[in-house]
């Protein structure tokens, strides 16, 4: 696809990395102001309990403390946070978040008084000084426990602990398609708590001017925008006098979308103290505070022929929000995950029901994939275990639902772009030697070796945009994007952007697009993001949207300066517009290429003003709002192959290749990036990460002790391969790249893992498949003592 193309699809090194391997970024962290004083957070020491009396007195007397300040002090100071995605037609309640509890805990996360001193290292000692008497109340963590009658209530606004319920139908009745079926399949699965765990923690640095009465706070954001909008109403000061500017950020993955309590507690206390203050999360409280993800206990039926089509499938899901809506946490267990149950396959009835029940634990909200992977776990399981059923292959099973190409209407409303699933498919297969494997898994068996194969087949949808759906679902805003693009006399360009990059890399791949677009080299374009004050209103980073969303408004206001610039050109050249052609950088008359200037020279006219066509502005920038028509629907398959221990039960990638269409490619070398680390986490999900409370609420996995991630020892290498099909739906053909390895991985792990114990009698194993998790199936099974 990159044939003809000077900077698209090129592997261009990234922009960015030499300031990041040498050091020079500017984190928050690395922030520091005259006369900054430093916050910490006495956090909650019990899940749920009521706050009788806080005696702050002996920290305020402590030599360097600047003040100590509770509930009581905000709660008419700051409204509390709510969420920005209010479900349409899901009776969500009014469930509000707090930033400094004045009455009750309802997590161990929750703060609850807030120490201001010299250094971070008194205001940490202060804490500890700080004398907090409460009455403990009942703790539900257990999500299927919590709708129970008689379970502990967390907010009186939310009877029942149920905040929202969404239902959601599309096809045929699933109780007409189960009387067409040949077989029935029903599964209760668990989609585990994660947590986000991103190299850097959270943090906030607030500097008011009371002469101007303006806020400035520099914050880990992937939505500086949005975070300056939301601010503005829970601070109560006008949205101008607020300039939030997002750094350098240390990963997001969604943990770092959300507004925090922490960060409106510095802001107000900058504004009220009228000196800078700052406060960075340690990674205990990255790990009790800042957002988890996924936690859902689903309750599938699936609806099969005995030819191994399926018909339909229902689920009931009970999403763990935690103990308060986090900004977009509504959407991810409902209009992102339940949209997507049919997946890439030919299924004639889909029907969701959605619970988002409330519990004494942190907060979820988007996480890597946020709902996509949650569906297709489900939909990669069920074909795995209808093959199981009926005696098949898994992957004729799946060869015989897939949808062949796109265009494609699903039956939950969804207009899949383009792309060719059953070719990506068979190409996954073929580079992955499955029957060669299936052959060596019958020699393995007789040697008693325990090798397995799985197979996911996905498809995603995001480059999340059309405002129109946006809005009709309840989210708080449209979900267009911005850039103006200036243009300077000597030709070297700036972009700025409403897009937020945490570490994608779109300062290269943006700069890519730009320099096809004018010709001009990559190293003359400069990406500004993050602050503003400087860039256009933008949505921000997540949903894998930036490179279709952000990009392509990228590319359409290149293409209105190139139009410009042609103009100029023409009366350079004194020649008629019409027969001025553009290629490789430079404008020159239609059959004479010798008759040409350059677009530097171009750039230089346009400031100097004096040979420009008659009516023609002086100046050459532009400034785009761009809002798609539609998703991008990201899709592919992934194989992998394992072999599990006999005396360890522990778990062996031999093998993991993925097979992608994520459209027009802009940088390969980026988008490898992307997928490799996102089959890392979705792997990280399969056999190792969970978040684990106690009965008390008490987050038992609070470091990296006991909450495992991966390393680099116990991953395979990945190999990556790519499909592309435009999508119609951007200027770029681009779709979307960020998630969908975290989207495939996980089943496909699964199902390897499964595929190797199912002739022990195995059919599922809730995740992670751990090798105490896998001895305890084999055990229950009586393979194992």
């Amino acid at each position: 696809m990159s044939q003809g193309r000077r900077y698209i699809g090129k592997r261009v090194k990234r922009k960015e990395d030499p300031r990041f391997i040498t050091g020079r970024g500017l984190y928050v962290d690395d922030i520091k102001l005259p006369g900054m004083v430093y916050a910490a957070f006495l956090r909650a020491s019990y899940a749920h309990a009521r706050i009788k009396s806080i005696d702050t007195s002996k920290a305020e007397k402590m030599p360097g403390v600047v003040g100590v300040y509770t509930g009581e002090y905000f709660k008419d100071k700051v409204a509390p946070l709510t969420t920005a995605w209010a479900l349409a037609n899901a009776d969500l309640k009014p469930v509000f978040w707090p930033v400094v509890a004045h009455d009750k805990v309802r997590f161990t996360g929750d703060i609850v008084a807030v120490v201001v001193a010299e250094d971070p290292y008194t205001a940490y000692d202060a804490l500890e000084a700080i004398d907090v008497e409460y009455e403990p109340l009942p703790v539900v963590v257990d999500v299927e426990e919590a709708i129970k009658p008689g379970a502990p209530q967390l907010h009186d606004e939310a009877p029942g602990n149920i905040a929202f319920k969404w239902r959601f139908s599309g096809g045929e009745s699933f109780d007409k398609v189960a009387e067409k079926a040949d077989v029935l399949i029903k599964q209760r699965m668990v989609n585990q708590r994660l947590i986000p765990s991103a190299m850097e923690t959270r943090g906030a640095v607030a500097s008011f001017n009371r002469g101007l009465e303006e806020l400035t706070l520099w914050v880990t954001s992937q939505n500086p925008h949005v975070h300056r909008l939301v601010l503005s109403g829970v601070l109560g000061l006008p949205e101008h006098k607020i300039r939030v500017i997002a750094p350098d950020v240390g990963g997001g993955f969604g943990s770092k979308i959300p507004v925090y309590p922490g960060e409106v507690i510095v802001s107000r206390l900058a504004m009220d103290l009228g000196v800078p203050v700052k406060w960075v999360e340690t990674r205990r409280e990255n790990f009790v505070g800042t957002i988890h993800g996924r936690d859902h206990v689903e309750y599938v039926e699936a609806a099969a022929t005995r030819d191994g089509r399926l018909l339909g499938v229902r689920v009931k899901t009970l999403a763990n929000m935690g103990a308060y809506l986090s900004t977009a946490a509504p959407g991810v267990p409902t209009i992102l995950f339940g949209l997507m149950l049919q997946g890439p396959y030919k299924i004639e009835s889909v029907d969701v029901e959605v619970l988002g029940v409330l519990t004494n634990t942190t907060p979820v909200d988007a996480y890597r994939g946020a709902g996509r992977p949650e569906a297709t776990y489900i939909l990669e399981r069920v074909m795995d275990l209808v093959a199981r059923k009926l005696g098949l292959d898994p992957a004729e099973v799946r060869r015989r639902n897939l949808i062949e190409e796109a265009p494609y209407t699903t039956v939950t409303g969804l207009v899949y772009d383009s792309g060719r699933y059953k070719e990506v498919f068979e190409k996954a297969l073929q580079i992955a030697e499955y029957e060669k494997w299936r052959e060596e898994q019958r020699k393995a068996r007789q040697e008693g070796r325990l090798i397995g194969i799985g197979i996911s087949s996905y498809i995603e949808m995001c480059g999340l945009a059309p405002s129109r759906i946006a809005r009709a679902t309840g989210f708080g805003l449209g979900l267009y994007e911005s850039v103006t693009i200036r243009v300077h006399p000597t030709g070297k360009v700036s972009v700025y952007t409403g897009s937020h990059p945490h570490g994608q890399g779109e300062e290269t791949s943006f700069a890519q697009i730009v320099a096809e677009e004018l010709g001009v080299p990559v190293e003359d374009v400069e990406i500004i993001h993050g602050d503003t004050d400087e860039t256009p209103f933008g949505l921000g980073t997540y949903g894998s949207r930036t490179t279709p969303v952000g990009g392509g408004a990228v590319a359409l206001a290149a293409r209105r300066i190139r139009e410009k610039a042609r103009k100029i050109a023409a009366a350079l050249l004194e020649a008629r517009e019409e027969d001025v052609v553009f290629s490789e950088g430079k404008f020159h008359v239609r059959g004479h290429p010798e008759k040409s200037v350059s677009f530097q020279e171009v750039a230089l006219e346009a400031y100097l003003a004096d040979k420009l066509p008659e009516g023609l502005e002086p100046g050459l920038e532009a400034t785009t709002f761009y809002d798609p028509e539609n998703f991008v629907f990201p899709y592919g398959t992934h194989v992998c192959i394992v072999e599990v221990d006999r005396d360890t039960w522990k778990p062996r990638i031999l093998r993991y290749v993925a097979v992608d269409d994520a459209g027009v490619i802009i940088n390969p070398m980026l988008a490898e990036g992307q997928v490799h680390g996102g089959v890392v986490q979705g792997i990280a999900q399969a056999l190792f990460e969970y978040a684990v409370y106690d009965e008390s609420g008490n987050l038992l996995t609070s470091g990296f002790n006991d909450y495992m991630i991966p390393t680099a020892k116990d991953l395979p290498n990945i190999e990556s391969y790519f499909v592309e099909t435009p999508s119609p739906h951007n200027p770029l053909g681009a779709k979307g790249i960020g998630e969908t390895g975290t989207i495939a991985s996980t089943p496909a792990v699964v199902n390897a893992v499964l595929d190797a114990l199912a002739h022990l009698g195995v059919e599922h194993i809730d995740m992670p498949l751990t090798p105490h998790n896998i001895w305890k199936a084999l055990k229950d099974k009586g393979v194992v003592k």
